[in-house]
């Protein structure tokens, strides 16, 4: 078999045979295959795309490069939790303690955030010693003792995706569906989880800024999740708005605990009960009402918010600023953002957003940028909401004053005032199982 051969098929827009995607990623993962075929396959790819059962083989595929990760010495039914990303999404810190309140089992590997949007490891480790790297066994012990834990990426876990990733980053073929599809799903499954909760965003704050194609996006990696035996649903999720009021690691930490205290964002509490509650559904916790309730549950009796501080202590954080999150360290500097003009907020560029907190500290321009866990963004005015010329809409935190005049000037060209006020956009879009999408708006 000739790698020329197989791209001359993709780029015919014929369909690839199972043999020749292995051949395919073995070959590239072993250096058999140079990266100048390989960028012409994933353009080939890109124009052509792929079908359903191509793109299930090519997850299965890369997937299956590296570790799969084995979850059995861990009791009872796992279920993992993905989002595409967004700005604000702290959901992972309230929806696991909810999920393993209810008695199911999160073994959960997260990634760090790069560019506008945040990483749920970074969070975590806003938390003082909060250990995100554990050895496989101190990983399964977490889980079995307090119900959940939540580590970085580790290992050798889809060496293929890193490889092309970071070649579609470069050959702008990056906003492919099936290739985003198997990137994401081919971690998925080598996580090990019985059962996977997509929650895919939609609006300007996310990879997808369509909602067709979050949609499409959905179903794929639906398709893919059952085709190798996993219970798998998706959630579409608005990002036309930042999630919460919060932006920033320790912001955002402090924010995930108010809402497991009920005392949550209207917005960022309807998104987690919603999560849980697929979670607790593909568990086969019950129908999707019962689920939502116990869900609701754990928050008004606290248990959840217990998970949360027994897993940060079994990982080595200090629980004291989960139980008191005023004890959280502060940044120094802070800068009120006034309205310039008033009317109401008609629109908020969510990645403009992310882009504003990151120029503070609180996100990574490159891979080695250092964070400021401390810096960050408190929304006081959000989208539908009146201001009057001076009112502060938002504020800003920093450790380096310096920052602030690039960032505000980035802030303020993400919100548009208008005379009229907007009408409400829908927190859930659509749910996606295996039957198809239900659009719920």
């Amino acid at each position: 078999m000739r790698m020329y051969d197989v791209i001359a098929k993709k780029r015919n827009g014929e369909t690839l045979s199972e043999e020749e995607i292995r051949f395919m990623i073995d070959g590239y993962v072993k250096g058999e295959i140079p990266d100048y075929q390989m960028s012409a396959m994933l353009m080939a790819i890109y124009l052509n795309g792929m079908n359903d059962k191509e793109t299930a083989t090519l997850t299965s595929e890369v997937a299956h490069s590296g570790d799969m990760v084995d979850l059995s010495p861990i009791e009872g039914i796992k279920v993992d939790k993905h989002s595409t990303g967004g700005v604000g999404d702290k959901t992972t810190l309230v929806v696991a303690p909810i999920v393993a309140a209810c008695g199911v089992k999160v073994a959960k590997m997260s990634g760090r955030g790069l560019g506008h949007t945040g990483g749920t490891v970074d969070k975590m480790e806003s938390i003082p010693g909060m250990r995100t790297t554990l050895t496989e066994e101190e990983f399964f012990q977490v889980v079995n003792n307090t119900g959940l834990s939540v580590i970085g990426q580790s290992g050798n876990l889809a060496p293929a995706d890193k490889k092309l990733y970071a070649l579609r980053d470069v050959t702008a073929t990056v906003d492919s569906i099936p290739l985003i599809a198997a990137s994401i799903m081919s971690k998925k499954l080598a996580a090990g989880s019985d059962c996977i909760l997509l929650d895919v965003k939609t609006g300007s704050g996310a990879f997808m800024k369509t909602l067709d194609d979050s949609i499409t996006l959905a179903e794929k990696m639906v398709a893919i999740g059952e085709h190798a035996g996993k219970k798998t649903m998706a959630l579409i999720t608005n990002m036309d708005i930042p999630l919460g009021s919060l932006i920033g690691n320790s912001l955002e930490v402090i924010e995930a605990v108010d809402t497991l205290k009920g005392n949550g964002p209207a917005d960022l509490t309807e998104v987690c009960l919603q999560l849980a509650s697929g979670m607790l559904y593909l568990a086969g916790k019950g129908d999707l009402d019962l689920c939502r309730a116990m869900a609701e549950k754990t928050i008004s009796d606290g248990s959840a918010l217990k998970r949360l501080i027994a897993m940060v202590e079994a990982q080595g954080g200090d629980s004291s600023v989960i139980k008191d999150t005023s004890l959280f360290q502060k940044a120094p500097f802070k800068l009120e953002v006034k309205a310039p003009k008033g009317g109401y907020i008609t629109h908020m560029d969510t990645e403009k957003c992310g882009i504003a907190s990151s120029m503070l500290g609180a996100g990574r321009i490159t891979k080695e940028s250092e964070i400021d866990f401390a810096a960050g963004i408190a929304l006081k005015k959000k989208v539908g909401q009146s201001v009057m010329e001076g009112e502060v809409m938002a504020v800003l935190y920093t450790s380096k004053e310096e920052l602030f005049l690039a960032s505000a000037e980035e802030f303020l060209s993400a919100v548009t005032i208008s005379d009229e006020k907007p009408a409400a956009e829908p927190l859930i879009y659509a749910r996606v199982t295996k039957a198809g999408a239900e659009r719920l708006v």
